[in-house]
């Protein structure tokens, strides 16, 4: 094994290291979720060269160079005020989804138009437009952090994959015998995950187009999928009340997680893949142990449905979304809700963490989205304009950019 070189990874910052071995290049990753502006470097260096037989004593300085830099990058302060920067007019028919890709240079929108849009963030452009679906485009992804590929899951019961760069069409996954309503790409871009209304979820190879393996143990239908960072497992959230959990490489189920009392909303793993998250109907949250499958804690509080979850970049807090119109935010170690996030006049239906987990953003129907400090609960910003129901939001992964996409059939970039 030769290093070739270091790679520095911000969020969640982390080192990756680029060696090779039998003639390949080949990567591993050192994750640093733990780092704070207090970090003593020279101590986590150590710990590091002990743990990693790749980092000699004549890459020390380069190590000790790098985690400076990732602490530098924790210290600057998030107080970016955002405003209105473009109204996009994108559809001519209700949007269902937008998502970034991962710089936040450009975006994507889906809709009941049966198209996917491509937009340049910066200028507000249509880049362009992605045809074939015979029905709603519903699901929509780019394989970040490549960025290269887009996947559209439509109520036509395919999956398109898609090239950013010409919008060709590569492949068009056939097999569900009813709407795909989410999908998901694994972190190493190899694999495409669909789940469907068919009770089903299908894994697809992307480089040949084929079908992996089918999914098939759910009573009802599959809305939520999330592969692990590391892509040896998948979860599956259904309408049947229950989460399972999945080998990648055989399809065999490993684990069902059993416990809520309603149709399962939102499902996630954290970064080190070691906890699952889950949002419910019943009005909870509840933590499992991604290995064994067994529940850690309950997370209740909400007085109606829990529509959203979500861990930080760190997998340290998780945020829950609720149709009571509040959001709260948890430690995962200590399961203890540390901030009620109060102020929308409406459900939450979105929730996401900012990449460096100092701000939330949540999207409601009473037409803002707004953001908090995920600490003290406080509102930071209202962002008003939207004339309907927002039920989309994303993050750039600067957190400089933010999108929402609503039912006034608008997409709003915010800067």
């Amino acid at each position: 094994m030769k290093l070739k070189r270091f790679l520095l990874r911000y969020y969640p910052p982390g080192i990756i290291l680029e060696y090779i071995q039998g003639g390949e290049v080949k990567t591993k990753s050192i994750d640093l979720l733990d780092l704070s502006a207090a970090t003593d470097v020279d101590a986590l260096v150590e710990d590091i060269r002990k743990a990693e037989p790749l980092i000699t004593a004549s890459r020390k300085d380069q190590i000790v160079h790098l985690i400076l830099r990732l602490q530098e990058k924790l210290r600057q302060q998030v107080d970016h005020k955002f405003y209105l920067f473009k109204v996009l007019r994108a559809h001519i028919l209700p949007l269902t989804n937008v998502a970034f890709n991962k710089s936040g240079s450009c975006f994507i929108t889906g809709s009941y138009d049966r198209t996917c849009k491509l937009w340049d963030t910066a200028s507000g452009e249509e880049l362009r437009t992605l045809e074939g679906h015979r029905n709603v485009v519903y699901a929509i992804a780019f394989n970040n952090p490549y960025g290269d590929k887009i996947a559209t899951g439509s109520f036509d019961k395919t999956c398109k994959l898609w090239s950013v760069d010409t919008g060709k069409c590569y492949y068009t996954f056939r097999g569900h015998s009813a709407e795909i309503v989410c999908l998901s790409f694994n972190l190493q871009s190899t694999l495409v995950a669909t789940g469907s209304m068919d009770t089903t979820a299908k894994l697809w190879d992307i480089q040949n187009g084929e079908e992996v393996v089918t999914l098939t143990g759910h009573s009802a239908e599959i809305i939520a999928l999330s592969f692990n960072t590391t892509g040896d497992r998948i979860i599956t959230g259904s309408f049947d009340h229950t989460v399972a959990v999945w080998d990648v490489g055989t399809g065999r189920r490993m684990h069902t997680l059993i416990g809520h009392r309603a149709e399962i909303s939102s499902a996630q793993f954290n970064w080190d893949c070691t906890l699952i998250v889950t949002g419910s109907m019943d009005k909870t949250c509840m933590l499992w142990n991604a290995l064994t499958g067994k529940r850690v804690a309950t997370l209740t509080g909400h007085d109606d449905e829990v529509l959203d979850v979500c861990f930080d970049y760190t997998g340290q807090h998780i945020a829950t979304a609720s149709a009571d119109g509040s959001a709260r935010v948890y430690n995962a170690e200590t399961k203890k809700c540390i901030a009620k996030l109060e102020g929308h006049g409406g459900e939450i239906s979105k929730i996401c963490f900012n990449p460096q987990g100092s701000r939330i953003l949540t999207a409601s129907c009473d037409k803002t989205a707004r953001l908090w400090d995920p600490q003290t609960g406080q509102c930071i910003q209202i962002l008003e304009g939207h004339t309907d129901e927002i039920f989309s939001c994303a993050f750039n992964y600067k957190g400089d950019i933010i999108i929402t996409g609503s039912k006034d059939n608008t997409c709003r970039i915010w800067r």
